[in-house]
């Protein structure tokens, strides 16, 4: 991508932070008091995010979509045009929980197409992978007490249905009491996650140059990512609770499942320099 075009594109990408912002403090705390100020961001994002486009276009005497980091920019672009009129239309910031991270996280991929320098020493290139692992182990272990519940959820609601519960049922947690930890701890790991995400993506890149995005384990994490994402816009905004939530948690640990096994030699990575 040509210089300036990254520059805007990156400064797109720093607005659109704030979103993601909004949708975590959303997450965590059912609080929406920063959408208007995450909006208004958003919306300046995606003025920088055109003049990136513009600019890479007119450098390169062509439409902009002939790569995959052009391709993704643009798709952010339309993702976050299309948002914004849809909002305009019709007020739904609920969807603002699924849209500002997904658009964000696109846009910070897209500007990661140029190379850059090596690390500036290897004490900052091992702290920036142990950082990145201590998120995912937290994120794991916040998935581990969802899916655990989950887990406990499904074996109620089966016991329930034959009207005969056995004596365990009696001695484990309310339904509603499982339902609301697996929203906590689903909340909790998706941030950790998305944190996770964004520094193993920083990493790869500085790391393995042009070819961080050709890596398959690169691929198994956005994927895992997304389903995240998915599982939890589904919680927000329809309110998916019960055995329907519970059944997406199992089905989310599996994935999470192989991307563990995936990034299984990140830790032998470290201890060798």
């Amino acid at each position: 991508m040509a210089e300036m075009s990254v520059i805007w594109l990156r400064v797109a990408a720093g607005l659109y932070s704030l979103g993601l912002l909004h949708a975590i403090l959303t997450l965590v705390r059912r609080r929406e008091h920063l959408f208007r100020v995450a909006l208004t961001a958003f919306a300046l994002g995606t003025i920088f995010h055109f003049v990136s486009i513009v600019e890479e276009g007119t450098v390169k005497g062509r439409c902009p979509i002939t790569n995959f980091y052009e391709t993704l920019s643009m798709c952010a672009f339309l993702m976050a045009v299309i948002y914004l009129a849809v909002h305009w239309r019709y007020k739904t910031p609920s969807l603002s929980v699924f849209l500002f991270p997904l658009v964000f996280v696109m846009a910070l991929v897209a500007t990661l197409g140029n190379p850059v320098s090596a690390w500036s020493s290897p004490v900052v290139r091992n702290t920036w992978l142990t950082v990145h692992i201590v998120l995912v182990l937290l994120g794991y272990a916040a998935l581990a007490f969802a899916g655990v519940g989950s887990m406990l959820y499904l074996f109620q609601e089966r016991e329930l249905k034959t009207k005969k519960p056995r004596k365990m049922y009696y001695r484990l947690p309310a339904l509603g009491a499982l339902d609301d930890l697996i929203s906590k701890t689903l909340a909790v790991g998706f941030v950790l996650i998305t944190l996770a995400v964004i520094a193993g993506t920083t990493w790869a890149f500085i790391e393995l140059k042009a070819d961080w995005i050709r890596q398959p384990k690169i691929a198994i994490s956005f994927l895992t990512w997304g389903v995240y994402l998915a599982l939890v816009c589904l919680r927000v905004t329809v309110g998916l609770r019960g055995r329907k939530a519970a059944v997406m948690t199992v089905i989310l640990i599996g994935f999470s499942a192989l991307t563990w096994a995936a990034h299984a030699r990140l830790g032998a990575i470290l201890l060798k320099q």
